[in-house]
């Protein structure tokens, strides 16, 4: 075997962009840890790799589809709603790709579906490659990537708002809850609004997502009287590349929330507690 062909530094660097396509590939930060270190792992065992970049892309790709064929099992029986493991992503330059409602979405697409998307859409991969990488032709993928466009189109918002305007109204929509403004949170709120909760039968969470904004507001009050009562601590960030915060008690994160906004209003209130989502947050 001759002498590795990359550098720490290569490795190093490939590494971001490898959790990139795996967290959005799988929606949990742990697995896509373990796929980077398989995929960097495979490249320091190969013999002179010309394309270093290339490599780790494909590997990663393709773990990540073996990967998400396994967890879709797992997901069947998962209790109650199942969102993404959440990320804090303060100040990152992509995150609109990694929004929860998307993760969610691209859930129904097939393994093959979604890698060809993301590979197409979010990291601006040409078909030819796209093709080397899953084993398709070139049409093939072509057509997996408009069908997964269309079943994302179909669900993304009529006016996508800019960061500063999602970071105003959330910041509307916290103190609301904080100063108990019913009213407020209803105006706030989209009529169709949806809230949804992931606690994994490992934490409290409604099993089945709530509808209606006047709904959600009044269940919000109420999680505020629970949260002043055992001293929870708000950590407002952007979660998965929405504004949302981090819920703390005695320092310890048990929750992390993830606003969608749209036209205005919010339209979905995203909330993991499963405490096995959460052990990547500090």
């Amino acid at each position: 075997m001759g002498e590795p062909s990359v550098t720490t530094e290569t490795y190093e660097s490939l590494r971001p962009l490898a959790f990139s396509i795996a967290y959005r590939m799988l929606g949990s930060v742990s697995e896509a840890e373990d796929v980077v270190q398989e995929g960097l792992l495979r490249l320091h065992r190969a013999d002179d790799v010309e394309h270093p970049k290339a490599f780790v892309a494909t590997v990663v790709t393709r773990l990540s589809i073996d990967e998400l064929r396994s967890a879709r099992s797992r997901r069947e029986t998962y209790v109650g709603p199942w969102l993404p493991e959440p990320l804090v992503t303060d100040s990152r330059p992509d995150d609109e790709s990694v929004s929860m409602a998307l993760l969610v979405t691209l859930e129904a697409l097939s393994p093959v579906e979604r890698a060809v998307f993301l590979l197409h859409d979010v990291f601006d991969y040409g078909y030819d490659e796209i093709a080397e990488i899953v084993g398709k032709t070139r049409e093939n993928c072509r057509q997996l990537a408009v069908r997964a466009r269309r079943h994302v189109e179909a669900r993304r918002p009529r006016f996508e708002p800019s960061r500063d305007q999602r970071e105003a109204l959330a910041a509307r929509f916290f103190e609301a809850i904080r100063e108990g403004d019913l009213d407020g949170l209803v105006t706030l709120l989209a009529e169709d609004a949806v809230a949804t909760g992931d606690g994994g039968g490992k934490a409290a969470a409604r099993k089945t997502p709530l509808h209606g904004g006047a709904k959600i507001a009044r269940f919000m009050l109420g999680l505020m009287r629970l949260a002043e009562r055992d001293h929870y601590e708000f950590d407002f960030r952007e979660v998965n590349g929405r504004p949302g915060a981090l819920i703390r008690q005695d320092g310890r994160v048990i929750s992390a929330l993830s606003l969608e906004i749209a036209d205005g209003k919010v339209t979905e209130f995203l909330s993991v507690a499963n405490p096995d989502k959460l052990q990547h947050l500090v």
